[in-house]
């Protein structure tokens, strides 16, 4: 967040690592890498160019009612066979469905211009891509960036995905977090009635829909930018980065109503080298999730999320600052969050959630330098999270170790929990110079090593700190 009371705290990442290095989990040759890893992050994609394509030059109107996919899916083919530009969005509302940016092809969507989703299944074909840490056919997202190298897209503008629009509709969200509803509904499970095949747009044959659209996707990219732009209003995730590296997410604005289920801001999903930088959000859950595969299918992708920086960011309303989970079953590892603020109604900032059945490993997890103000908990970590018709639990149960708070301060109403498993107890937590006002305290069962000695709390009511199990 640039310009804020956190931007002159910020500490440059190398003198981070080094002052790390001191720390006993952190000695291992592996950390020479991820100091390389972490200073590397740039994801600079190259300049988009001189070749710039208005959409509205090809066909598209900007009167927000005219339904502009085949027009503008079918630039952007033509842009792609003409070895690439930029495709740019100018001043008014331009309604459309799905789109699918082919290499070569960047986005800018100038002041005053708006993409806004259509809230109308059938403009929204099935396409392979993961949904909460499967593997399926599942709804294609507004904005669909896959097998990209170097993929620039800002502005000023605003991606709209209409979710107050899909809130309003017959069928919303009434049988599942995907979205699934009313047979032939918005966000229906069950196939409504099958569109022709739409010219330029794209698409995979029809078939059934079976959940909402999330706004953006970056799927199997390499070297990509998003910049400046405001995303409001998902009508699912916002954000969706999977499976991708070296991407950089700098001054992205992020809203949705707070009755819109499931609109996550960010979510990293089995990538590397990610930086978050500057972002301000306010949704209806986790402002950023960091993921990584559910269960039995997950273990056997294994693929993790590793190497990612988030910082000098601001989260509002939402169920979590950065959560780590709840799909963690290809691991989650050397993640850096600092020089944040969390507003009042956060639900935790410091988030970490998984169950049993996802087995793998959470490690080397660092927050720091945090400001915490009247969110409803400090720290939560959890990993019996939401054992609703839970799996079997995984061979080898899934560890959280190694985590390290420091210089958190501020006002919240529980300073939160610690739930570790019974055979396999939350492992080498340590806080550092953290500052807790809270209306209640902290409860802690199954961890050992956890050094509190750097945690001041001041409580108003009952202790402190109770604890069940915890060495």
């Amino acid at each position: 967040m640039a310009g804020s009371p956190m931007e002159a705290r910020s500490p440059v990442c190398r003198g981070f690592l080094c002052r790390r290095w001191g720390t006993s989990f952190m000695k291992s040759i592996r950390w020479q890498i991820v100091v390389a890893a972490l200073l590397a992050i740039r994801a600079a994609a190259p300049a988009s160019g001189a070749r710039r394509f208005a959409i509205d030059g090809s066909g598209a109107v900007g009167d927000g009612k005219t339904m502009n996919t085949a027009a503008i899916q079918a630039l952007i083919d033509k842009v792609s066979k003409e070895g690439g530009g930029t495709l740019v969005v100018p001043s008014g509302t331009f309604l459309t469905g799905a789109l699918f940016f082919k290499q070569g092809v960047n986005l800018y969507i100038e002041k005053g211009g708006t993409l806004k989703g259509s809230v109308e299944q059938n403009d929204y074909p099935q396409v392979h891509t993961r949904w909460e840490g499967i593997e399926q056919m599942w709804t294609s997202a507004l904005l669909n960036f896959t097998d990209m190298t170097g993929v620039n897209v800002g502005g000023e503008g605003t991606v709209d995905g209409s979710g107050d629009q899909w809130l309003q509709r017959s069928g919303f969200g009434r049988g599942g977090r995907g979205g699934r509803g009313t047979p032939g509904a918005p966000g229906a499970q069950g196939p409504p009635p099958a569109p022709p095949p739409a010219e330029g747009r794209g698409a995979m044959p029809p078939g059934p829909r079976f959940g909402r659209p999330r706004l953006i996707c970056f799927q199997n990219c390499k070297r990509v930018r998003l910049t400046g732009l405001r995303l409001k209003e998902q009508a699912v995730w916002c954000l969706h980065i999977l499976y991708s590296e070296n991407v950089t997410v700098d001054t992205v604005d992020i809203r949705a109503d707070h009755n819109i289920p499931s609109s996550d801001g960010i979510d990293i999903d089995s990538c590397r080298k990610v930086r978050v930088r500057n972002v301000d959000i306010d949704v209806n859950d986790d402002c950023i999730s960091i993921k990584s595969g559910k269960d039995e299918e997950g273990l056997r992708i294994n693929r993790p999320s590793e190497n990612i920086v988030i910082e000098n960011s601001r989260f509002h309303y939402g169920h979590g600052g950065v959560a780590m989970g709840s799909e963690t079953s290809g691991g989650i590892r050397n993640v850096i969050t600092r020089n944040c603020v969390s507003d009042a109604d956060n639900w935790a900032p410091i988030r970490f959630k998984t169950q049993p059945s996802r087995g793998a490993v959470v490690e080397n997890i660092t927050y720091e330098n945090m400001v915490l103000k009247d969110t409803r908990q400090a720290f939560e970590f959890n990993m019996e999270w939401r054992m609703v018709r839970p799996a079997p639990p995984a061979k080898v149960l899934p560890i959280v170790r190694n985590v390290t708070i420091r210089n958190i301060t501020g006002t919240v109403k529980s300073v939160g929990m610690m739930h570790g498993l019974k055979d396999s107890p939350i492992e080498n937590v340590k806080f550092v110079k953290c500052d807790i006002t809270a209306d209640r305290g902290f409860r802690m069962e199954n961890a050992r090593k956890v050094d509190l000695s750097g945690l001041k709390l001041t409580v108003k009511d009952g202790d402190p700190v109770t604890k069940k199990n915890v060495e």
